[in-house]
């Protein structure tokens, strides 16, 4: 099975759309998802993703299921570094939580008193298993860390969501924990990842990552890929702070 996950475009936060530039990617996106034989599309509750989404959907005459546990992952933390207001459980200053050795585990990065004052870890159980139950529809039980084949298949899952949940079904996946996913990768908007199953022994299964973030549908137009989910290249220009 392979499972496709796509960042939503240039987000309109305001009014849970698209910019015009996030429109025109999701254009782009739909033209090269096209070529895909895609069996299932599931997108995200949210208007970003459903924007997104509408142009693939449009371009293949199909529908797709909107799944709730797939909306952003919304958990707000009191940030060490803030003394007012909430920031979602991501959004740390590298120097506030890299030196913890527990949120490099799987198991313990909840246990740390930030994230049990938000309920984070009741969020993160309920993405996994809402992903667990997905893919147990298609053939694919969750069993420890690996998963029982239970129907092999060549499926292709589309999922249309945003940056902080697919860093949480990643983590589930792969069984590691989400911190250092959410501070060491960029999925920029309109992104694909592309997540095999691989089988190699009969009846157990897991999850390789074969591509991680693809732009090539706005490459092969010579569009320039959104800043969305990026922070300053140099603190001391102009880049995004």
């Amino acid at each position: 099975m392979r499972i496709i996950i796509v960042r939503h475009g240039d987000p309109d936060y305001a009014n849970d759309s698209l910019t015009e530039k996030g429109w025109k990617e999701a254009r782009l996106l739909a033209e090269q998802l096209s070529k895909t034989e895609l069996t299932h599309i599931y997108v995200s509750p949210y208007g970003r993703a459903q924007a997104t989404a509408s142009c693939t959907l449009e371009k293949l005459n199909t529908t797709a299921e909107t799944l709730e546990w797939m909306k952003e992952f919304e958990p707000r933390i009191r940030r060490p570094d803030r003394l007012i207001g909430r920031t979602r459980a991501w959004d740390w200053m590298p120097e506030d939580w890299s030196e913890k050795d527990h949120f490099y585990d799987h198991e313990s990065w909840v246990t740390d008193p930030v994230m049990q004052e938000a309920h984070v870890k009741e969020e993160y159980d309920r993405v996994c298993k809402g992903l667990d139950e997905l893919l147990a529809k298609h053939g694919y039980r969750h069993e420890g860390r690996l998963f029982k084949v239970t129907q092999g298949n060549h499926d292709t899952l589309c999922l249309f969501c945003h940056f902080g949940v697919e860093m949480v079904m990643i983590s589930h996946l792969l069984h590691i924990s989400p911190m250092p996913l959410w501070h060491g990768f960029v999925a920029s908007p309109t992104g694909v990842t592309v997540i095999h199953s691989e089988e190699r022994r009969k009846g157990t299964a897991s999850f390789r990552i074969q591509t991680f973030g693809d732009l090539s549908h706005l490459y092969q137009n010579n569009e320039e890929p959104s800043f969305a989910a990026r922070f300053c290249e140099c603190f001391e220009d102009e880049t995004k702070h």
